[in-house]
């Protein structure tokens, strides 16, 4: 049973956690292609698009589907690779205050 006191730095801590994950947040960025690398993305942590690069071939005259899909996926690639980065900072951090199922 915790006390005043214990509570009190639990709240500590999480309020630290809490601060240290949305800097990580704020600092993060993930790269992600698709179509072998003709659609490549980079997304920040708050998942913003920063940046978009395109295989010249795909500018040609009748890609046009091909490049929204690719772009679709890559963004979808990116989005997940910030969820899972984010999800495995916070675990690991988690367990820093003893509760349980962290």
């Amino acid at each position: 049973m915790l006390n005043k006191g214990g509570i009190a730095n639990l709240m500590k801590q999480a309020q630290k956690m809490q601060e240290q994950i949305q800097q990580e947040m704020d600092a993060l960025q993930v790269d992600a292609s698709a179509g072998g690398g003709m659609v490549t993305v980079k997304m920040s942590g708050q998942k913003q698009l920063i940046s978009v690069a395109v295989d010249p071939s795909l500018l040609a005259p009748g890609e046009k589907e091909m490049l929204e899909d690719l772009f679709v996926a890559a963004v979808n690639l990116a989005s997940q690779k910030v969820d899972e980065t984010l999800q495995s900072k916070m675990g690991g951090l988690g367990g820093g205050l003893g509760l349980p199922g962290m």
